[in-house]
């Protein structure tokens, strides 16, 4: 189970809970194109996949930490993690990581043999931590000593694309 921080608990987010997710990418992302990034969250994430979705709020309700993942409905062997923050001030209390396993033991138990994720050739710190997870890089092109896709998301949205078996 996933040890929180003092004061805070764990939930499944609602539809309500959508623009202040929104608005937690855009202050905790540390990139020149903060403020848009949560764009690539629309509300429909968490309207239709809250069940497999995760939020860690303190007592006073604000957001420390999030997943947004969900099963795949094409290859029901397959996991997807779509989003995940945690606040600045909790990096580095193992919320990421155990919202992880949290989604891990879940999708094992729903049949899943593997999940899989994205980032950008510049989010180094994402790498690292995917790696740290046991997840192993994809791409076709070197950028900057990275191996990502081109044009992945639309033309210059290169992605790195990890994939982990459970």
């Amino acid at each position: 189970m996933i040890e929180l921080p003092p004061a805070h608990s764990i939930r499944h987010p609602t539809e309500s809970d959508h623009w202040a997710i929104v608005d937690a990418i855009g202050r905790w992302w540390d990139t020149p194109n903060a403020g848009t990034v949560g764009r690539l969250l629309p509300r429909l994430f968490v309207q239709h996949f809250s069940g497999t979705s995760w939020i860690v709020e303190s007592e006073s309700g604000e957001i420390g930490a999030f997943l947004i993942g969900f099963r795949s409905q094409d290859d029901p062997e397959v996991a997807y993690i779509h989003f995940v923050g945690v606040d600045p001030e909790l990096r580095g209390a193992g919320l990421g990581r155990g919202l992880y396993e949290l989604f891990f033991e879940e999708m094992k138990a729903a049949g899943c043999t593997e999940v899989h994720a994205i980032t950008g050739p510049s989010n180094r710190r994402s790498q690292e931590f995917h790696a740290a997870m046991g997840f192993t890089a994809h791409g076709d092109r070197d950028i900057n000593g990275v191996l990502a896709y081109p044009d992945y998301d639309g033309p210059g949205e290169w992605r790195v694309v990890f994939e982990r078996s459970l």
